[in-house]
């Protein structure tokens, strides 16, 4: 009897489960609740190929200044750091010797030119008495040679005079070039002799500025490809943390040989450096662009993941489920992936939200950062053009 009651008890109990279950069933039968998720199109259209380095910023040209006289600073007209430009006065040398000398030879220059026009007079007076008889030959010939030695020792004079001219003009160093002025190790009152080749100051051109960077050799061919077309790749370089727009010049050199070592090719870019924005010997990020890729298929790279099966991401159907795609990821281009795979022009891709996501998930598309729900334009219009197709 104890027993009967007791399969009862459970015969009931079991009752009252399956009452509880078929009653849920409705509710457990509901779909679940759309995944919240952002979206952006895919898009085809021209894209540059990029190409990351490492580069380093060179001057141009660096201009050592030398003394070409012996002679002590009398005045420094520069401080060091400053920007100077071609001619502009550098250091002034005690040139009073030189300007003693100067000054003697051009007064024996003066006699001897006196002297010259008098032997030059008797040369006539004596060929003119020659050819009437009333002098020698002899005497002829030698007033003749008396004014050409004359003649010859004028020149040399000039020429003292010249050189000494130029040694005094030495004395006034000039900047050969623009640039930023270095360190000056001498100053006012230091004795200089040209014999040392001491450096008095060097000037570092900065405008326009090179820059040094290496890419892997698979790049040649694309590197003389845009040679064989007559072009010139653009680069930009930046320096890491730099917020503002990366300086943008041009490739105007490709070294002769592969490095074996690095299987890399050395390259160098210049650019217009006005602000002085990169600095020589500075570390910069550098981007090249070969060409333009004209039809090249491209996603946000946030709507990229990478699975046990490779690249993936999740498509938008006209439903608004959740599709996943295997792609291939080609390269990285201007915060876009360039990739190849099922992906149409047009076609909404998910960029936030994809960790929720399943293969047939349901979504509801918002703009990022806002309130689920909203549906961006570009998505709408490919659901109506889906749909009417």
């Amino acid at each position: 009897m104890v027993l009967s009651d007791r399969n009862l008890t459970m015969r009931s109990v079991f009752a009252a489960l399956c009452c509880f279950l078929l009653a849920s069933l409705p509710a457990l039968a509901q779909e679940a609740a759309p995944v919240s998720v952002a979206a952006a199109p895919a898009s085809i259209g021209a894209l540059p190929v990029e190409v990351t380095a490492n580069g380093t910023a060179q001057a141009v040209s660096i201009i050592s200044v030398r003394s070409r006289v012996d002679g002590q600073i009398e005045r420094v007209h520069v401080q060091e750091g400053q920007m100077v430009k071609a001619g502009d006065l550098l250091f002034t040398l005690d040139s009073r010797n030189t300007q003693a000398l100067l000054q003697q030879q051009e007064a024996i220059l003066a006699r001897d030119r006196a002297q010259l026009e008098r032997a030059q007079s008797d040369a006539r007076r004596y060929a003119s008495l020659r050819s009437d008889a009333f002098a020698s030959a002899q005497r002829a010939e030698q007033a003749q040679a008396d004014a050409t030695a004359l003649a010859a020792t004028v020149r040399a004079d000039e020429a003292q005079v010249a050189q000494t001219r130029l040694t005094l003009e030495f004395a006034t160093i000039r900047a050969e070039a623009g640039g930023r002025l270095g360190a000056l190790p001498v100053k006012e009152g230091n004795f200089v002799r040209a014999a040392e080749g001491a450096v008095l100051a060097t000037i570092t051109q900065t405008d326009p500025i090179n820059v040094a960077f290496s890419v892997p050799e698979r790049w040649l061919a694309e590197l003389r490809e845009a040679q064989g077309r007559g072009e010139r790749p653009k680069v930009r370089a930046q320096a890491p943390g730099d917020s503002a727009r990366p300086a943008e010049g041009e490739l105007i050199f490709v070294d002769s040989s592969v490095d074996t070592a690095t299987g890399t090719i050395g390259l160098k870019a210049r650019f217009a450096n006005a602000p002085a924005r990169l600095w020589p010997g500075q570390y910069l990020e550098v981007v090249m662009v070969p060409r333009v890729e004209a039809q090249a298929v491209s996603v946000p790279v946030a709507a990229v993941r990478v699975g046990q099966g490779g690249n993936f991401l999740y498509a938008l159907t006209p439903e608004n489920t959740a599709r996943r795609v295997a792609v291939k990821v080609v390269r990285y281009a201007s915060g876009r992936a360039v990739i190849e795979g099922g992906v149409a022009n047009g076609e909404m891709v998910v960029t936030e939200g994809i960790e929720r996501l399943r293969d047939g998930a349901r979504v509801a598309v918002r703009n990022p950062g806002g309130p689920p729900g909203v549906q961006p334009q570009a998505e709408a219009t490919s659901g109506r053009q889906a749909s009417a197709r």
